[in-house]
């Protein structure tokens, strides 16, 4: 069945990955706010690191997304491989 095919991190490596990427955020902001710079300097740095968060997140998504295409590709030629087998067996 298709339901037993799917995968699903438990909710202690989601609650990990989730209060991980929340410290480092905060860890971020904290060495930025308290360094010894201009103002200028840290709204730059401040900018640099949520451009690298977001980019961070759309490229995970998009590595996933290409993933799944490739699982669900897969999938359609072997249905596909299964259907022609069966039909030469019954045609022979």
């Amino acid at each position: 069945m298709m339901y037993d095919e799917l995968q699903s991190n438990s909710k202690s490596w989601l609650f990990f990955v989730k209060s991980s990427f929340v410290c480092a955020l905060v860890a971020m902001a904290a060495g930025i706010i308290f360094s010894p710079a201009e103002l200028m300097v840290k709204g730059y740095l401040g900018v640099c690191a949520l451009f690298l968060v977001s980019t961070t997140i759309t490229l995970s998504k998009t590595m996933r997304d290409e993933h799944e295409q490739s699982r669900l590709v897969h999938k359609i030629s072997e249905a596909r491989t299964q259907q022609l087998i069966k039909e030469f067996g019954e045609a022979a």
